[in-house]
């Protein structure tokens, strides 16, 4: 259902790629530190694309050691032919985004099977017979020609 995925160099954030179901999968990100406002999925055609900018909050606070950095991220998944995006949820630092390839509909169409003159026209000239003494005007054919005997 994921052709492929767009790789960013250095592999932030990291993510899982889950099957839950026959026909749908689930894309987790790590993102520990954003909130919902700093996140944004679109999708663009067949990319889904998660985007995300933490605001600088550090202003007036003095750091001895910052390993959580705030920086901004895009991860752009190509989604194959078909597929939907159901949802997306953040929870306890997990982006989670849902994914689902329909079924097909089964539509079933009930052909009718004519006798062997329903199908083939009938001779040039040939006049169906319509019972006794009944008169008969030219019948049209396919594509708006009569057939003129």
């Amino acid at each position: 259902m994921l052709d492929r995925v767009a790789k960013n160099s250095d592999g932030y954030p990291p993510y899982n790629i889950e099957q839950t179901a026959e026909n749908r999968l689930r894309i987790s990100l790590a993102v520990a530190g954003f909130s919902m406002d700093d996140l944004q999925i679109t999708q663009e055609d067949n990319q889904l694309v998660i985007r995300g900018r933490q605001r600088d909050d550090s202003e007036g606070r003095i750091f001895l050691h910052r390993g959580i950095a705030a920086r901004q991220f895009q991860r752009a998944f190509v989604l194959a032919e078909g597929i939907e995006v159901e949802g997306a949820w953040l929870d306890n630092g997990l982006l989670h985004v849902d994914l689902q390839r329909p079924q097909p509909e089964v539509r079933v169409r009930s052909i009718p099977i004519n006798g062997s003159q329903g199908h083939h026209a009938a001779p040039r000239g040939a006049v169906p017979s319509r019972g006794m003494g009944a008169k008969v005007a030219a019948m049209p054919i396919v594509e708006g020609r009569s057939n003129r005997g």
